[in-house]
């Protein structure tokens, strides 16, 4: 598979995300692979459309940022993602990388959930107003987050 960060690597199937609504933005893109970028430790990755070579996202671990990070998904978005629980999910917050670095921007609003189990994922808009779509991410920086 060609990718936008990597060149071309080898993929398998099984460890294609799935959305079935697409992204925000990219309704048409149904499959991505999480790519971590070397040296990250796995906090930062690439979240890399299996059909667009050139579409990739930064995406971050939101609890490496913000360890108290609680997103919750309404009952509807719970049963599309065959879940009972939000605990039960894995989830990622895009990465709007700017020049410079430190003027780049997390989007906490809006998540990628993951279900593990079923390879299912989608971007949640979470309700209320404790997280932004544009938080700096010199907010969260410390000696051990890496900056995107």
């Amino acid at each position: 598979m060609r990718t936008k960060y990597f060149g071309d690597i080898d993929c398998r199937a099984e460890d294609a995300l799935h959305f079935p609504e697409g992204l925000f933005g990219f309704e048409e893109e149904k499959e991505f692979y999480l790519l971590p970028f070397e040296g990250s430790g796995g906090t930062l990755l690439c979240l890399q459309s299996g059909a667009t070579p050139a579409l990739a996202f930064v995406a971050m671990d939101p609890f490496h940022l913000k360890p108290d990070y609680a997103p919750v998904l309404s009952k509807k978005e719970l049963r599309a993602m065959e879940a009972e629980r939000s605990e039960d999910l894995c989830f990622y917050v895009l990465c709007a990388v700017r020049s410079p670095v430190s003027d780049s921007t997390v989007n906490l609003r809006c998540p990628i959930a993951i279900n593990g189990r079923t390879r299912r994922a989608m971007q949640i808009i979470l309700e209320g107003d404790v997280y932004q779509m544009r938080h700096p991410l010199s907010e969260f920086h410390s000696k051990e987050a890496p900056l995107c």
